[in-house]
């Protein structure tokens, strides 16, 4: 199969990211860790090969993954488990919501709000 015929594929793994819902980087993205502009250098991974970011992920459509590794929420504080678990089951929502609309608007349009309201434009400081 030609290089082009192929989705992105794991970089852990080796295996093809399927889609939106499997995407670690698109789920980067959407939290605001990535710039747009990066999206197609950096590389892809299912978010199953990273669980030190799946663990977080808390909704009834992702089964929970666990971390046994240094960063594994079971040893971090709980005050920042909660936190993060709050960011990123969000992220993962608008992952949801994004693989399931007719997507019109341009990838611009996926990052979520940031706290302050209006889009928070990845990988820029969100105390500028």
């Amino acid at each position: 199969m030609a290089r082009c015929d192929q989705g992105y594929l794991c970089a852990a793994c080796g295996a093809e990211v399927e889609g939106l819902l499997e995407s670690e980087l698109y789920l980067r993205y959407v939290l605001g860790e990535v710039d747009p502009e990066l999206l197609h250098k950096l590389p892809e991974r299912h978010l199953r090969c990273n669980p030190a970011l799946a663990q977080f992920i808390v909704d009834e459509s992702f089964a929970a993954a666990v971390d046994d590794g240094p960063f594994a929420k079971s040893a971090l504080d709980p005050a920042f488990v909660a936190a993060e678990e709050a960011r990123v089951s969000a992220g993962f929502r608008r992952l949801r919501e994004l693989a399931a609309a007719d997507r019109e608007g341009t990838i611009l349009e996926y990052p979520l709000a940031s706290p302050r309201g209006g889009a928070r434009r990845p990988g820029s400081d969100p105390d500028s």
